[in-house]
């Protein structure tokens, strides 16, 4: 699959099974994909059919069995861990269905976190966490531990937090998905204002057929090989 000006991710060919022998299963064949710079692109599909490991694979948290990754023109599934984790660290944000902030800290200091984990000092990770949680509208909310949000609120963290690092790349995974109508409503209004705005380029699977309608294209997964919509 060649790469298009402004291509952020390309997946070329990504093969994926798990098992081995006659009970092994295919998961993805020969999947190729991209996603350009400010792009929302929406990956449906029943579930179970492997939306999730696609994103893995596409987040490097997992290496495809055959395949290239290119992320921000570099190929990266045959790289060793290092690489892969400084590759995660400076350029992929990701939102989970279930926001995993962690519960002994603040709003604020969950978006410092993966700052100063990719070397930031504390001073401007704070400086980060504060504009991101304004743009998020917790301006006010960010001394409070997750415990003392609503789940709208921990997952709008769980955004801001994915962009603390300034990723090119987006990756999130239901990120509506536990929440109820209105609120999922207003969670990805901002997401798709955060991309607009900063041109990140964003994958994002959802069961949400209203929401994939919202974005700029839909791809869905069917029996290992991406179809588009």
């Amino acid at each position: 699959m060649s790469e298009r000006k402004g291509d952020v991710l390309v997946l070329d060919k990504i093969n994926r099974g798990f098992g081995s022998g006659a009970a092994r299963l295919e998961v993805l064949k020969g999947v190729s994909l991209s996603v350009r710079s400010g792009e929302m692109v929406a990956l449906v599909g029943p579930s179970g059919c492997g939306k999730s490991t696609l994103l893995h694979i596409a987040g490097l948290l997992e290496k495809a069995d055959g395949g290239d990754v290119v992320i921000d023109g570099k190929a990266a599934n045959s790289l060793g861990d290092d690489a892969r984790t400084a590759i995660r660290r400076s350029t992929i944000g990701f939102v989970y269905q279930y926001h995993h902030l962690l519960r002994e800290f603040s709003a604020a200091e969950n978006v410092m976190l993966p700052q100063m984990i990719a070397g930031e000092g504390r001073r401007p990770a704070r400086r980060r966490a504060d504009e991101l949680l304004a743009s998020v509208g917790l301006a006010k909310r960010a001394e409070h531990r997750p415990a003392e949000l609503s789940g709208g609120e921990q997952q709008r963290v769980a955004v801001a937090r994915a962009l603390a690092n300034k990723p090119k790349l987006l990756l999130a995974d239901e990120p509506t998905g536990n929440l109820d109508e209105r609120t999922a409503d207003e969670v990805f209004a901002l997401l798709q204002n955060l991309v607009r705005d900063s041109g990140v380029a964003a994958l994002i699977a959802t069961h949400n057929v209203s929401l994939a309608q919202r974005m700029d294209r839909r791809v869905k997964l069917h029996e290992g090989v991406i179809q588009a919509l």
